[in-house]
């Protein structure tokens, strides 16, 4: 028994898996790391680039996508795409979250409809909206408008969900405050609900504009006559290779710069 105590008693050796529970890591290392992967990564897809294993510009040089990049950001064509896309999904994370932060609101102060009705919201939420592509175009047409409604309905999911969680998370104390006051189901949402849920609403936006962003991007691919996604399918159909990787950089930096804008307001609201 000793022996088995002493066994059990003995600190378990720490491995990196472990969380660490030392101070935390220093800006300047976190930027160093950060710093030597972008070398890494660069030097593998230069060294693929070079090897010739991949035809023609399959893999091309970064000389030449950034050579590509700078032809493609002095193009008009470019920034009216640019225009086109970034209306489309504003337009349809404003109408995705306005919609979701609704619908959180109502399922999330009423214990008989979450109970009904979220289970079917986790159902659906996982389904590829693109596949419903066809019959936005049935309903608004090929243009922008079955874009928007497309990226609305692929925000809105995360942003109910994430809302009518946050709701659950209100001390209960404010919520008898503003009833006692009598307050209306109006001023409840806006001075008692969204105000004390601010991160789970920002979270689910957060969630929301990558997926209006993805399915807006998608749908354009599919058909569109403008937009960056159109470009995308322009690019490579003429097999233009070098400024399809330069467009798909600029996306991603897009698509960074909107979550890390949004992640700063998370961050405030803490």
């Amino acid at each position: 028994m000793a022996a088995t105590g002493a066994i059990a008693a003995r600190p378990r050796k720490r491995t990196w898996l472990d969380l660490e529970s030392g101070p935390a890591p220093s800006r300047s290392a976190v930027l160093g790391v950060r710093i030597v992967f972008a070398i890494v990564v660069i030097a593998i897809w230069e060294a693929i680039s070079a090897s010739g294993l991949f035809f023609g510009d399959v893999v091309p040089s970064l000389v030449k996508i950034l050579a590509s990049m700078w032809r493609l950001l002095i193009q008009d064509a470019f920034w009216t795409n640019l225009q086109v896309t970034a209306l489309e999904i504003l337009v349809a994370l404003g109408i995705g979250a306005a919609a979701g932060i609704a619908c959180g609101i109502i399922l999330g102060a009423n214990g008989f409809l979450r109970k009904a009705y979220e289970p079917f919201m986790y159902y659906f939420s996982p389904t590829p909206r693109i596949i419903l592509f066809p019959i936005m175009i049935m309903w608004f047409g090929i243009g922008v408008e079955s874009k928007v409604a497309l990226g609305a309905l692929s925000s809105f999911f995360p942003i109910a969900l994430s809302t009518s969680a946050g709701m659950a998370l209100i001390d209960k104390v404010l919520i008898r405050v503003g009833r006692s006051f009598r307050a209306s189901a109006w001023q409840m949402a806006t001075k008692i609900y969204l105000p004390a849920m601010r991160v789970p609403v920002l979270t689910g936006i957060r969630l929301g504009f990558g997926l209006a962003m993805i399915t807006v991007l998608l749908a354009e691919t599919k058909l569109s006559n403008k937009g960056l996604g159109y470009l995308v399918m322009q690019f490579y159909q003429r097999f233009d290779m070098p400024t399809l990787y330069a467009l798909l950089i600029v996306l991603f930096l897009i698509a960074g710069a909107g979550n890390a804008l949004i992640g700063r307001f998370e961050r405030a609201s803490r």
